[in-house]
């Protein structure tokens, strides 16, 4: 048994980490110290000045951990890494699992293209956004394509002989791979494109209300329609990038709001001195938690996943921890990173204006954070009616808190077992945790055989996290399993000789492949009498199944691909992948010449020979 006052004797005075734990041996606080045997020794001496909460989770503290480090900085990042690894009962935790879209220019290429992306690395080429409105983002790329007829395929090199493509011979694009546009004709265009991202729309808006008229006078009112649309995308872009009068670049303004049960933040993006997004994010906090605090976490939170870290953040007070914050986002950025509270000037105005709009954003952040709390209220409720364990194993602490059980779901995907896969998918409460999805390629098993399949991905995910890999070290409160009692079987079979004791229930569906009961310990629950439970499950099934789906027709997309050339002999893999990746498609190489065949590299002309021999009995 751990004895907490002689392992208290035992504390270093070095800075490090501290993790205490409840009787299941779960964590429910991480914590950093600049010295240990100071800080954690404080939570066991007298409980009369500590507030509620920090009173409540040292009722529940069974034992603790500490890892030192050689500074505190050391200290706050594994802090933050074990606090996203452990998600603890009674940190401020981030719950949002958004991300948003950018435009990304490839200016890392000769002749760049303009693309939509989630995400941001470090590879030469710029980006704008982020951006709430995906719609308005997808518009804006297909105008910026339609009027300047930028390069849309991924080709790099052109050979003499390339065939262009319909884009060409429908004027949507200006040819490059014919050689008639020299790389400084093409960057001239698109740095009328960069200034349009930029915000500045007159000269494009201009153009095209004159086109817009141009096609309606001549009656061409598709046409017109169309140009219509295009200024439309060209505005939404432009509110979303209103004028702010600053000198400066890029910023972001991050303020706190405490709702009637919840935290939230709110962060307004400031890109080349423009407001251009605005996004709410709901922390788990509790009611003694200062603004500060949650403003902190949040800090740390949000920007230890983000490489778009902007050189200042503009706050209404100071975070806890400012200084060391400060240090660690500057070494992440790499370069200085500033936490500042306006007092006067354009940023206090801009302060000012972003905390009107979150006044009136707070009675809607509210209502949606209740109407999800009673979501996972009711559903949490009624899994612990069905399955009696989970009531038992937490002791209702869960419910005491309001949290809410991680819920993992599995399912098996393949083609009359071929290019078979497994899915996991996970939610806590009624929110899906795409950042812990999972996917397996099928090793051991072969032909159509699920149940087989089933069971080498829950022993691969479990045999993982319990080796103490990070990505699956969160195990889960239930296992959903997509099917009946085999699949539920599979899994049990699995935990047993695993001795993992999670329960599992079974998404059973009906005749007509719709969601219809859930499956534990040979009873089944009519989820038609539970309507909440129901779009729940429903919700889970759906999206387990199609994470499994997509991947499944990935992999038969490629293996579709490798098998065609495979065949042709005198051509491996090293040929294969030059000729798929100098001509970009197996039709391509189809319709390829001898000549054109020689000039792929690692392709003799005996080997092109074949090429041709094989394209020629397709």
């Amino acid at each position: 048994m751990f004895d907490i006052q002689e392992n208290l004797k035992k504390l270093p005075d070095k800075p490090g980490v501290y993790l205490h734990k409840d009787k299941l041996g779960q964590v429910i606080y991480v914590g950093k110290a600049v010295s240990l045997k100071n800080r954690v020794r404080q939570y066991f001496q007298s409980s009369r000045n500590m507030d509620p909460k920090v009173r409540a989770m040292v009722s529940h503290i069974e034992e603790f951990e500490y890892i030192t480090t050689n500074t505190e900085m050391e200290a706050l990042i594994l802090e933050n890494n074990l606090i996203k690894k452990y998600m603890p009962q009674y940190n401020v935790l981030l719950r949002d699992d958004k991300t948003y879209p950018y435009i990304k220019i490839t200016t890392n290429e000769t002749y760049p293209r303009i693309l939509k992306t989630r995400r941001i690395l470090h590879d030469g080429c710029k980006y704008f956004g982020p951006y709430a409105d995906v719609n308005a983002v997808n518009q804006i790329i297909d105008l910026m394509n339609g009027i300047f007829a930028l390069k849309r395929c991924s080709s790099q090199k052109f050979p003499k002989g390339f065939k262009p493509c319909l884009n060409y011979h429908i004027n949507q694009c200006k040819g490059i791979c014919t050689g008639n546009v020299s790389p400084k004709e093409y960057s001239e265009v698109l740095d009328q494109v960069i200034e349009l991202l930029n915000g500045k729309t007159k000269k494009v808006l201009d153009y095209l209300n004159g086109k817009m008229i141009e096609e309606a006078e001549a009656m061409n009112y598709e046409r017109a329609a169309e140009y219509r649309d295009y200024i439309a995308a060209v505005n939404a872009i432009a509110e979303k990038q209103r004028v702010v009068l600053l000198s400066a670049g890029d910023m972001d303004v991050i303020l706190g709001a405490k709702g009637q049960n919840d935290a939230h933040v709110i962060l307004f993006f400031v890109r080349q001195g423009r407001l251009s997004g605005r996004e709410s994010y709901h922390l788990q906090a509790m009611e003694e938690d200062r603004l500060e605090e949650v403003i902190s976490a949040f800090i740390k939170q949000y920007y230890s996943g983000s490489t778009m870290i902007p050189k200042e953040i503009l706050v209404e007070s100071e975070p806890a921890e400012l200084e060391i914050i400060e240090d660690w986002l500057a070494e992440i950025r790499g370069s200085q990173v500033r936490i500042t509270v306006p007092q006067k000037g354009d940023k206090k105005a801009l302060l000012d204006l972003a905390k009107r709009d979150v006044i009136e954003m707070m009675k809607t952040l509210d209502e949606k954070a209740n109407l999800q709390r009673e979501k996972n209220a009711a559903i949490r409720t009624s899994l612990e009616a069905f399955i009696p364990s989970l009531k038992e194993k937490y002791s209702g602490a869960v419910a005491d808190a309001g949290k809410t059980y991680r819920v993992e779901a599995f399912d098996i995907s393949n083609t009359n077992g071929v290019d078979s896969v497994g899915a996991m998918v996970v939610f806590q409460g009624i929110s899906p945790q795409r950042k812990d999805y999972r996917r397996f390629k099928i090793r051991t098993i072969e032909g159509p055989n699920d149940f087989g399949s089933m069971q080498e991905v829950l022993y691969r995910r479990f045999k993982r996290g319990l080796q103490g890999d990070q990505s699956f070290s969160q195990m889960p409160d239930v296992i959903l399993m997509d099917g009946g009692k085999p699949q539920v079987s599979a899994a049990e079979q699995v935990l047993a000789a695993m001795k993992i004791k999670i329960p599992v229930a079974g998404m059973v569906k009906d005749d007509k492949h719709r969601t219809r009961g859930l499956l534990h310990m040979e009873k089944e629950l009519d989820l038609k009498t539970d309507p909440v439970l129901y779009q729940f499950v429903a919700s889970v099934q759906e999206e387990v199944h199609r994470f499994a789906i997509d991947y499944h027709r990935e992999l038969r997309k490629k293996s579709l691909q490798r098998s065609a050339l495979d065949t042709i002999e005198g051509i491996g893999e090293k040929r294969r992948n030059a000729l798929l990746s100098h001509f970009g498609s197996i039709d391509r190489i189809k319709e390829a010449t001898l000549e054109e065949l020689c000039q792929v590299s690692g392709i003799t002309r005996p080997a092109a020979e074949k090429v041709l021999a094989w394209a020629a009995k397709k």
